[in-house]
């Protein structure tokens, strides 16, 4: 679990395909440096987000980690696009003793958005992002003045036009020299994870519903409904 407060900016120093080595398995390895000050505590098998995307540490010394990426992963993030030299947001997994300064961030990304536009305001930024047409579904978990989580940022939602399938952000200066975002542009791609919370509560209330027409339980409900109806008619005549 983590917070969406970006800890420090990693760089990329190695990307590996295909790593023949121990720790990284026959698969799509990672190397991340610049990464000293949340490496003090590290130990293999830790979670680590990198933009937002929740990575086993597999190997790691003074200054630098490892991580696979599963194909799962590379389908669903932004990190197959990722080159060497690149910057990447890099939190811990939350501990006992963590300020809870963000949200409830797993680090399970949805998806990635595009970036649509980006508009200065005062020492502000706007980003404006479009959701794909085959994850609309999403827009239903991202409302005004609600959470989300871009390459590992808490963020708080700003508009949001379902139709068009764009919402939009304000960065403030302090965040924008801290995270990664502000250095895209255009077009680039974007992780995102939709608030946990709405999710579950969309799940319940479906589950309910699906209950309650399904069931005995909903075909009573509906009889009760109807029987008030057709006695407040028949009161009224």
């Amino acid at each position: 679990m983590f917070t969406g407060i970006v800890e420090i900016l990693g760089r990329i120093t190695d990307i590996a395909p295909l790593d023949s080595s121990e720790s990284g398995g026959q698969g799509f390895s990672i190397t991340v440096g610049d990464a000293s000050e949340i490496l003090g505590d590290c130990h293999l098998g830790d979670s680590i987000a990198v933009n937002g995307t929740c990575l086993t540490v597999t190997e790691f010394d003074a200054s630098s980690f490892k991580v696979g990426v599963a194909p799962e992963t590379l389908r669903k993030t932004n990190l197959g696009s990722l080159q060497v030299g690149d910057a990447v947001n890099l939190e811990r997994a939350m501990n006992a003793h963590t300020r809870f300064g963000g949200h409830m961030v797993q680090g399970h990304v949805d998806t990635t958005v595009s970036i649509l536009s980006r508009t200065e305001d005062g020492n502000a930024i706007t980003f404006v992002f479009k959701v794909a047409e085959e994850y609309k579904e999403l827009m239903n978990y991202i409302v005004p003045k609600g959470f989300i989580c871009l390459d590992g940022t808490s963020l708080t939602v700003i508009d949001v036009d379902d139709v068009e399938r764009t919402f939009s952000i304000m960065m403030i200066a302090y965040t924008q020299t801290r995270v990664v975002m502000p250095r895209k542009a255009i077009g680039d791609q974007v992780n995102v994870e939709v608030d946990m919370m709405g999710k579950y509560a969309s799940k319940g209330v479906e589950a309910m519903i699906k209950r309650f027409l399904d069931g005995e339980e909903g075909e009573t409900m509906v009889a009760k409904a109807l029987d008030r109806v057709l006695a407040k008619r028949g009161s009224s005549n």
